[in-house]
């Protein structure tokens, strides 16, 4: 279902958009100042909508800054469309409006020769400023930061420190202005303040003096779930990121964080799923490209499946003796996959958020351990009775509230263990999918099932 407010955009944008193509053919020059009240995101919905011959054209008469802030907000394929058919000239004056955080990110996406060749063009500053924002993997807290904050010496008066504030803000550039970062001589990072406290700061203090010691920061090279968890911790809208000499490089602001955040926890849903996680946005991504994402779990869960069969075959004398074992199997592991995947998913999540340690292994154990303990007695009392109700033999009965307290043991206990399993191995936990489980759960239910059936009835 399509949320209401993107419901609400996207009717707002289809009855601007022939507005707007009236103005294009009528009055061009009138466009920039028709639509200067709308968000960039609002232009972008329209610019959608237009037809794509009149998308350049569009976005030339708004003016390279203006068309800079709604390129960014464009659907991925637009957008990389739109830089490719368009001249390198005209690219790079659109891309070198963009905030140089935003400017990595397109040029990734573009074809690598249209990049290198907008890349080479672009002014000296804005191409070594990108250039070293490329460096970084994307998915890294190098990746997502920006190169636009302000840092000031920790010898200034306050006044002075006032004055290079002033100036980095009305150069437009500095897309941080949250907070203010107190370097050393050699740009290291020592102490931070909000620009309210160095507003309300006395006239005679020194900027190292005032400000808080105590930094909350990332190294370049951590990764995006590191930077999300450490956002979220401590109530930050805005990271500096520093090298691996303590040295401000950066910082990540909160419009990025979310982003990843909504990556992280995409990625997280599709594994769970039991699916590669994809590059693209559904639609986006190309059917051949989103069936190779699926087929290589499907295969692999169907490979496992096979040994449920295997499993059956091997107790198919204990079967053929007592058939009416056979009704109580579908209940069986489904009881076990569902608990298994319910400890999948809260340890996963666990240790998404730091809630859970690998070193918390034993404890994890002996808490899922008599969560199974109680959830299996639950469900088991219930597949006793209802056994019962249809007037199973008492001893089929216990077998069935046996096996099912057994099952729900071994769920809750391997989908809590193989996350813990797979961090320590240095795997994605989110690997330990529901799907994964529920196929190593099944095979398990089945061996203990049958086994009790000829301990405990003296068949096959």
């Amino acid at each position: 279902m399509t949320p209401p407010q993107r419901t609400q955009d996207r009717e707002l944008a289809a009855l601007l958009a022939p507005d707007i193509l009236v103005l294009l053919e009528e009055s061009p020059g009138d466009v920039a100042a028709e639509t200067e009240e709308l968000h960039p995101k609002h232009l972008a919905d329209v610019a959608e909508m237009l037809p794509r011959e009149k998308l350049g054209e569009f976005l030339r008469v708004l003016g390279s800054s203006r068309a800079a802030d709604v390129v960014e907000y464009l659907d991925d394929e637009v957008r990389i469309a739109l830089l490719e058919d368009m001249s390198t000239e005209q690219a790079v004056a659109l891309v070198s409006e963009m905030t140089p955080d935003d400017r990595a990110d397109v040029l990734e996406e573009l074809e690598e020769e249209t990049a290198d060749e907008i890349l080479h063009d672009l002014p000296d500053a804005a191409r070594e400023e990108t250039e070293r924002l490329l460096q970084y993997d994307q998915d890294s807290a190098g990746g997502l930061m920006t190169t636009e904050f302000v840092s000031v010496p920790q010898g200034l008066s306050v006044p002075e420190a006032l004055v290079q504030v002033r100036t980095a803000a009305r150069s437009g550039r500095k897309e941080a202005m949250h907070a203010i970062y107190v370097v050393d001589d050699r740009g290291v990072l020592t102490g931070v303040m909000s620009l309210r406290e160095l507003i309300a700061a006395p006239d005679d203090a020194r900027v190292g003096d005032i400000a808080w010691s105590e930094i909350v920061q990332l190294n370049a090279t951590a990764d995006r779930e590191e930077v999300t968890r450490v956002t979220s911790e401590y109530d930050l809208v805005v990271v500096p990121v520093v090298d691996a000499f303590g040295r401000i490089i950066g910082v990540i602001t909160v419009d990025d964080v979310i982003d990843a955040i909504v990556e992280v926890q995409t990625e997280d849903a599709q594994k769970q799923g039991a699916v590669q996680p994809l590059e693209e946005p559904y639609f986006q991504a190309s059917f051949w490209s989103v069936a190779r994402k699926r087929v290589g779990w499907l295969v692999f869960l169907f490979i496992g499946e096979m040994f449920t069969g295997t499993a059956m075959r091997h107790y198919e004398d204990t079967l053929a003796a007592a058939l009416t074992l056979t009704l109580f199997i579908p209940l069986i592991i489904s009881s076990g996959g569902n608990s298994g995947s319910q400890s999948a998913t809260l340890i996963t999540r666990a240790l998404a958020v730091g809630d859970v340690e690998i070193g918390d292994a034993l404890r994890v154990f002996r808490r899922e351990l008599g969560q199974g303990i109680v959830l299996g007695a639950c469900l088991g009392v219930i597949g006793y009775v209802r056994a019962l109700m249809w007037n199973t033999d008492p001893a089929i009965a216990l077998v069935v509230s046996l096996t099912l307290v057994a099952v729900v043991i071994v769920g809750a206990v391997a989908g809590a263990m193989l996350p813990l399993l797979f961090k320590r191995l240095n795997f994605d936990p989110a690997i330990a999918s529901s799907p994964f489980v529920a196929s190593l759960v099944d095979i398990t239910g089945l061996v203990v099932y049958f086994s009790l059936a000829r301990q405990l009835l003296r068949v096959g």
